[in-house]
This record gives structure tokens, C-alpha cells and sequence, in this order.
């Protein structure tokens, strides 16, 4: 189902937690290449011959109809100015007018009269294809038996073996697991906030959690995350120390990216201004060793690793959701070292969040499943083009938008088979959900129920909570995919004259999975 939008856009065109901002970019932005042009007088030929030759620098363009005229001239001119080397920006501006070494005033003016004279005034919502249908689509809820002050729940997962929940929590900075009836059954203290959770076992064969802490969960350089190790087969949960100094690791996996019989940690440093995604290698005692640097890129939220090439040996795609937005994947050259592919690139106004592989149509390759709508940045407005994405995977990972469904704020979709009739279906969070006017669509069920066609369901349970993070799993162990939803009940507001009424006491909910075929 293809969707044509109204709202002015171009042809261009976001698990984890994405906390990030806008004025992230990098130091050598500056360009100098278009210091000889001269000016046409014609506001939008010019602006947008100098839009596109200074502020693709450093990531995809951003068309001016993607913000309104007062985002623009408010929020994001006065930070694209520091990077373009403008000393001042505002009333000073006009009055003192003088050249900098990054850009012209001269040109600075063109670029911000462009954006003035083309911006609109306010960004006309999305269509939705389908209308949200109100129904528990036949899922049960279940709360967490014990309720808490206020929930900051950074983390929500159920250990796959099991069925257990674990959650973690930023203020209370623990590690949470949760029985069968969802009573606290063990606690255990943690330096920072977990925001992901990869099961397996140690390096003594015992089931164990590799916890990605993030240290600072706001958007600074302070590399003070770790990845710390859970034992999860003893009476009591015991932690240890696996990597230390990092730079706000959001996702934490164990592959053996080199076939030496041993896994190796990937661990992605969303960082800020400096970030990265790396390699680290093991002792016998499985604590870091070596570490290496795939990429320097910061912005990571999201990364898959299997055998892309079918060469024998893992690699990796990640989701980048800051500065340069994008798809990257990074192919192992079995020699320590990785190539990288750019697969899809997308505005910094998107805030990519999530995505997902899954062969939706069955014709064996699978589609992307892409979700953006972080959105906590400098334009904290409502973005028509936020939401649930499908690209259909045309061959050896050459992707094509085929579906869109918009959400404001979309925070992580999960494919899986809920009703079991043998078609993918998604579940979606928004966390950034028009909360004020569309609380629905904070939580949506998407039923496939014809190849490629889908019937939201938006299952009332925003009174509950606001949807930070979410974990599918059969939690009752009865053949049924279950839904977790993890409830960051306070701060990250953006709308104005809003006052939350949603349940800021329950860590967490489950979506019972009673579906029938």
C-alpha cells in the first residue's frame, strides 16, 4: 500500500532508547567550496543551490518544508550557524554584519531569507491509510503486581528460556526480575540505568544478561557507560563488571565475529558529539580485553548481526539515528576489519529509532521494517513524516519505501506472527505520541491481514503509561508471541498545556496474547 502525502516534502525520504539531539553535528562541517558563488537574486534558486552545497556536508538535506517558518528561524538557522562558522546570529546580526571563515554573510543571509520565504507556517498532519480501530484485538492485560513512586522504566525484557521479565529503572538504578504472577522476585543494584538486555550464558556455560548501562541517560560526552554481566542461575542475581568508559552504550551483542570459537562483544556507543560502534574481545574470564573501533560514527541506536554476504562470517547493520541518519552495513573482511556500505540515509529531522528484517511477503527476502520519531530535539513539533516504514528488499539489500504508516513520535516496532496464521504482523510504540490530541497511537497492533496489508488496532492502554521500550516474547509459555510495554511515566514532555494523566506507578504491562486463529 503506497501512500501519497499532502504535506510539502522532497523525494527524500529512528532497540534501544534514542536520546539524542539536533545540535549534535560534527566538527568539520565547514565548507568552503562555494565561496565563489555569486548570488542570482533569486531567493529560492539561490538558497537552494547554497542549502544543498553546505548542509550536505555532514548529513542528508533537509528539505525546508520538513519544519515550520518559526522552527527554522528559532531553532535550528541559530545552531547551523555556529557550524557554518557564523560568530553571531539574531539582532546583532543585522546591525554588525561581518564574514567568518566558514560562510559569507552574504550567503548566510540567502540561506536563512530561503528558509523564511519557503518554510510553511505549520505542518499539515499525515493521511492515515487505514483508520485506527479501538479494540483489545485480543490481547488480555496484565499488570505488574507491585507499583512503585514514579516509573523511569529505561529497560523491559523477558529472558526468551524462561519467560521471566526483567526491568531496569533510571532513578533506582537496578535490574528488576519479575515471577510468573509479575511480583518482584530479585533485585539487584547496577551503576547506571540498563536500556538493553542479550541473553545467553557466560563463559562458564551458566544462563546469564550482558546489560548495556548507559551512565548518562542525557545526550553528553561523558563516556562513563558499561556493560555489565548478570548471573541469572543462582538464588540470588549477582552482577560483575564486563567493559567500562564507554560512550553511552544503548545495545550490547555477543557474536564470534571472528570464528575463533569464542563470542566477542558489539557494543554501540551512541555517544553524542563523539560515539561509536566497537568490537571487544574476551578473556578466559570473560571481561574486556581488547577493544576495537568498527566506526567512530556516533548516533548508533539499533544493530543486527548475521551472515549478510553468506560468506561464513557474521556482520553487522546499524541504524544510526543522529547527525548523518542512516542504514549502514558493515561486512566482515575476516581479517579484523570491516567495509561499509551506506544503505539508506535519511534527514536528522527524522530521529530513526528502530528497524527490524522480516520477510513480510514471503518471496524470500526480507523487508526492512524502519521506524523514526525521536523527538526531543531542537523542533520538538509534531513531524508528518514520523512513523512505521516498510522497504521492500529488491535484492542483495537495495531497498524501496512500499508502505507508510504515520505515527507520531514512533518509537520500536517488533514483527511477529500474533495470530498465527502465518503472516508476519507488528507491534508499534510511539513515545513521542500526539499525546494531547491521539493518545491511541502510543500503542498499535498492525494485523497483516493480506500480503502487505495491514489493519491497525489501537488497544487501549495509554491510561496506563507511556511507552519507552517494549519486548515481545511468549512470557506464559503457551506457543503465543506476548507484549511487554515499559512505562517511562515522567519528563520528556514537548507538547505545550499538557498535563500527563496516564498511570505513573506501574513499571511495566503485559499484552496478554489470547489471539485466536
Amino acid at each position: 500500500m503506497k501512500l501519497k502525502r499532502t504535506f510539502i516534502f522532497s523525494s527524500f525520504l529512528l532497540s534501544g532508547v534514542a536520546l539524542l539531539s539536533l545540535s549534535t553535528a560534527l566538527d568539520g562541517c565547514k565548507s568552503k567550496s562555494a565561496a565563489n558563488y555569486q548570488l542570482t537574486g533569486n531567493v529560492i534558486a539561490d538558497g537552494e543551490h547554497l542549502v544543498k552545497l553546505h548542509c550536505t556536508k555532514c548529513h542528508s538535506l533537509v528539505p525546508a518544508g520538513a519544519l515550520t517558518k518559526n522552527v527554522w528561524r528559532m531553532h535550528i538557522l541559530p545552531d547551523m550557524a555556529a557550524y557554518l562558522g557564523i560568530g553571531t546570529y539574531g539582532p546583532s546580526f543585522y546591525k554588525e554584519p561581518k564574514d567568518t571563515a566558514g560562510i559569507s554573510i552574504v550567503h548566510w543571509q540567502a540561506i536563512v531569507d530561503y528558509y523564511n520565504k519557503i518554510a510553511p507556517d505549520t505542518l499539515l498532519p499525515a493521511r492515515h491509510p487505514v483508520e485506527l480501530q479501538a479494540d483489545w484485538a485480543g490481547f488480555t492485560l496484565k499488570k505488574s503486581a507491585q507499583t512503585i513512586d514514579i516509573a523511569f522504566t529505561t529497560l523491559v525484557a523477558a529472558n526468551p528460556a524462561t519467560g521471566n521479565i526483567y526491568t531496569s529503572d533510571l532513578v533506582a538504578n537496578t535490574l528488576t526480575e519479575w515471577d510468573k504472577q509479575l511480583n518482584v522476585s530479585k533485585v539487584t543494584g547496577l551503576p547506571s540505568a540498563a536500556v538493553n538486555a542479550n541473553f545467553g550464558t557466560d563463559a562458564g556455560g551458566k544462563p546469564n544478561v550482558l546489560l548495556s548501562c548507559i551512565g548518562r541517560i542525557d545526550p553528553v560526552d561523558f563516556a562513563n557507560g558499561k556493560i555489565y554481566g548478570a548471573n541469572l542461575g543462582q538464588a540470588k542475581l549477582t552482577t560483575g563488571e564486563v567493559a567500562i568508559d564507554l560512550p553511552r552504550p544503548v545495545q550490547t551483542l555477543s557474536v564470534d565475529m571472528d570464528k575463533d570459537g569464542q563470542k566477542d562483544l558489539i557494543v554501540l556507543g551512541q555517544g553524542y558529539k563523539k560515539g561509536g560502534v566497537y568490537l571487544i574481545k574476551l578473556d578466559a574470564g570473560g571481561k574486556a580485553a581488547k577493544q576495537f573501533t568498527i566506526t567512530d560514527r556516533p548516533g548508533a541506536v539499533q544493530a543486527v548481526s548475521q551472515d549478510f554476504n553468506k560468506d561464513g562470517y557474521p556482520d553487522l547493520m546499524v541504524l544510526f539515528g543522529a547527525i548523518d541518519e542512516g542504514l549502514v552495513l558493515f561486512l566482515n573482511n575476516k581479517k579484523g576489519d570491516f567495509t561499509s556500505r551506506q544503505l539508506l540515509r535519511f534527514p536528522p529531522v527524522y530521529g530513526s529509532t528502530s528497524f527490524q528484517l522480516a520477510d513480510l511477503d514471503h518471496d524470500g527476502n526480507a523487508e526492512l521494517i524502519y521506524t523514526c520519531g525521536y523527538n526531543f530535539r531542537d523542533s520538538r513539533i509534531l513531524k508528518p513524516y514520523h512513523g512505521l516504514y516498510i522497504y521492500k528488499n529488491t535484492g542483495n539489500y537495495h531497498f524501496k519505501q512500499t508502505w507508510f504508516y504515520p505515527i507520531n513520535g514512533a518509537t520500536k516496532a517488533i514483527a511477529a506472527d500474533f495470530d498465527q496464521d502465518g503472516d508476519p504482523d507488528i507491534a508499534a510504540i510511539a513515545f513521542f505520541a500526539d499525546m494531547k490530541n491521539n493518545p491511541a497511537e502510543e500503542f498499535i497492533y498492525f494485523e497483516q491481514d493480506k500480503p502487505m496489508q495491514f489493519k491497525p488496532h489501537a488497544v487501549p492502554v495509554s491510561q496506563y503509561g507511556r511507552w519507552m521500550n517494549m519486548d515481545v516474547n511468549d512470557v506464559n509459555k503457551d506457543g503465543k508471541p506476548d507484549i511487554i510495554l515499559g512505562n517511562y511515566a515522567s519528563g520528556f514532555l514537548f507538547q505545550p498545556n499538557f498535563a500527563p494523566a496516564w498511570d505513573e506507578h506501574q513499571p511495566f504491562i503485559v499484552l496478554e496474547n489470547h489471539i485466536k486463529k
